[in-house]
């Protein structure tokens, strides 16, 4: 699982196709996506962690990032920017909330219901609205991707798992 979140943190920099020196020009800009919640990565978020919940909470992130990146995909599409990052970022989505789903029928887990597309993604009318909503999903993808990293490798540690 590790290696397919590498691989999604990878495709979620060229979301945007900015430069590093180019972001910095979208530091401050106040984040518009309510449907992405905020990933709890304190100390005390990762001190009770149960295999179960963890993959369950892993699960719904997922889902989420999927139902914006399409939409992001589509909004792209609509103001004429290229959407291939966007279609390589939901296919890294699915195939990770594919292992995830297994993972949790393996240890007969009930397995989250996906967020429903919500009315409160925005309607994107220029180019320049896509290009922000894809820096915050791409900044938002890589706190995910870190968080996620942590949290299968300490769930690894606990359960003594091999390292692959």
């Amino acid at each position: 699982m590790i290696h397919q979140v590498d691989k999604l943190m990878s495709s979620s920099k060229k979301l945007h196709g900015l430069t590093d020196d180019e972001l910095t020009n979208f530091e401050g800009v106040e984040n518009q996506l309510d449907g992405l919640r905020p990933i709890e990565h304190t100390f005390d978020h990762f001190t009770p962690l149960k295999v179960n919940e963890s993959l369950s909470q892993i699960f719904v992130y997922t889902q989420s990032f999927r139902l914006h990146v399409d939409w992001l995909k589509t909004a792209r599409e609509n103001v004429s920017l290229p959407s291939r990052p966007a279609e390589g970022i939901s296919t890294h989505l699915l195939h990770l909330s594919n292992i995830i789903n297994a993972s949790l029928q393996q240890i007969s887990e009930e397995v989250p219901p996906s967020p429903s597309p919500s009315a409160s993604l925005p309607i994107v009318s220029s180019g320049f609205e896509a290009l922000l909503f894809s820096v915050e999903i791409s900044e938002k993808l890589q706190v995910f991707g870190h968080w996620s990293k942590r949290v299968l490798r300490l769930l690894q540690t606990q359960s003594r798992c091999p390292r692959r």
